[in-house]
């Protein structure tokens, strides 16, 4: 008769979100295998491997999670129900108010996971980079549309302004590691928007 594998002492998703919770505060490489299998309720190397299959694989299934549960924040920058500027704005107050929330690591996973991370790694980095490249590319998309309806004027320097914003918006994930308040970020998200307001107001000038 077949062997059948030692049944599961863990609820799958229970297992996950303490996983995320570890990559979250420590990083993919630095959190190690005893840790997860001790955070999973200390089960055995054979029952991680028979759920998870890899460690890779694990966090794979917890950046899923990850963006399924936070990733509204930055899908703000997508809306078309509101002024590019509110999007905008709403976006990173969004991204300010999460990751400077006590409950759970502070920052954002997919800046702080892989910060360092060995050359024998560089997939890893290349998931996290890509799902990173999807927002900046919500953020061009926002300011394009700024653009298209009148907001920003035509000879608007999207390259710049994209990175200006991306930049305050990964950046908000070592102000909130460094203790910086909530209120603070938002107070220089309030300055940072005033840049825009200053290109809308040489277009209204330069229209009269």
């Amino acid at each position: 008769m077949p062997r059948t594998g030692r049944p599961r002492t863990f609820n799958r998703d229970e297992a996950v979100a303490a996983a995320m919770i570890l990559f979250w505060e420590y990083g993919f490489e630095s959190t190690s295998l005893a840790q997860l299998k001790a955070a999973m309720g200390d089960i055995s190397s054979a029952s991680f491997y028979a759920a998870f299959k890899s460690k890779e694989e694990l966090f794979r299934e917890v950046i899923d999670r990850y963006i399924s549960m936070y990733g509204h924040a930055s899908e703000t920058f997508k809306n078309t129900n509101i002024t590019s500027r509110a999007a905008m704005e709403m976006g990173l107050l969004e991204a300010a108010r999460f990751q400077t929330a006590n409950t759970h690591p502070l920052g954002c996973l997919l800046v702080l996971s892989t910060v360092n991370c060995s050359p024998e790694q560089q997939h890893i980095q290349d998931l996290l980079s890509k799902e990173r490249k999807r927002v900046r590319g919500w953020i061009k998309d926002c300011i394009e549309r700024a653009i298209a309806n009148g907001e920003l004027p035509g000879s608007t320097d999207i390259s710049m302004v994209i990175t200006l914003f991306e930049t305050f918006l990964r950046g908000i994930s070592t102000q909130a590691r460094d203790g910086v308040p909530y209120e603070e970020i938002a107070a220089a998200i309030t300055h940072l928007m005033s840049l825009w307001d200053s290109l809308s107001v040489e277009h209204d000038i330069r229209e009269d």
